[in-house]
């Protein structure tokens, strides 16, 4: 537990001051306006999404897949979806039935995909595979609702992934995979010199639901699942309100 935890926090502040120092696109690129109109940083995101599938990936392979495609479909949407004032499922859905590909319609379905993929690769039973997969990519897309200030996604992943730690095997192994990433990468999200996006918080919310695969039951499983579930569409009404008031 604490070479993972290890591996993902070194690994972030690692791969953080390298693309700072590349900056690939140039560093323009990897600047966003926050809520409060402070200039910050994106590079903690994909970072962060690197270490955590990295870490993952030597404890399950499958989780370490599902992270990493979590994460890079996260950093499709970021860099590519800004200024899409189109929120929630069903604005991007709308839009795919009109022959338009939208950032947060490849979100949608590859990290659903790579849920189910993982999930199917977790469990043996039929069932207990489909619901690892909603675990999976739930969890992810849950820890991104939360992301609307600064260090509220890794905040929560912190205080959802401790109780993880006290477990032992895998599900341990990859809640500390997701509670060190989220621990690199708090202070300066807090700090409001940098955000982890949706690269960031689908990335460690995914690991957090790979965790849950790990080391749960089928009652479990469908107990979380039905959680994250219900977050969704909570998230899904508060997008839409959003929409018909702007």
């Amino acid at each position: 537990m604490i070479v993972s935890m290890g591996i993902s926090g070194l690994l972030t502040r690692a791969a953080t001051a390298a693309l700072r120092a590349l900056a690939p696109g140039g560093h323009g690129r990897w600047q966003r306006e926050n809520f409060a109109g402070r200039t910050v940083e994106l590079y903690a995101g994909p970072a962060a999404a690197l270490a955590t599938a990295v870490a993952a990936g030597r404890v399950r392979p499958a989780a370490g897949v599902a992270v990493a495609v979590a994460g890079a479909c996260g950093a499709y949407d970021d860099f590519a979806g800004p200024g899409d004032p189109r929120r929630g499922f069903r604005a991007h859905l709308a839009a795919l039935r009109d022959g338009e590909v939208t950032s947060g319609a490849v979100k949608l379905f590859g990290i659903c995909a790579a849920g189910l993929l993982a999930g199917a690769r977790m469990r043996e039973r039929p069932v207990d595979k489909v619901l690892a997969g909603v675990v999976i990519a739930g969890a992810a897309h849950a820890v991104n609702l939360v992301d609307v200030r600064p260090g509220r996604a890794a905040g929560a992943v912190l205080a959802l992934g401790a109780p993880g730690l006290l477990r032992e095997g895998p599900a341990a192994e990859l809640a500390a995979a997701a509670v060190g990433a989220a621990g690199a990468v708090l202070p300066d999200d807090l700090g409001r010199r940098a955000m982890i996006g949706d690269a960031g918080a689908h990335a460690l919310g995914a690991a957090l639901g790979a965790a849950v695969v790990a080391g749960t039951g089928r009652v479990g499983l469908a107990a979380h699942a039905g959680a994250v579930v219900a977050a969704a569409v909570c998230g899904e009404r508060v997008s839409a309100l959003a929409g018909a008031r702007g």
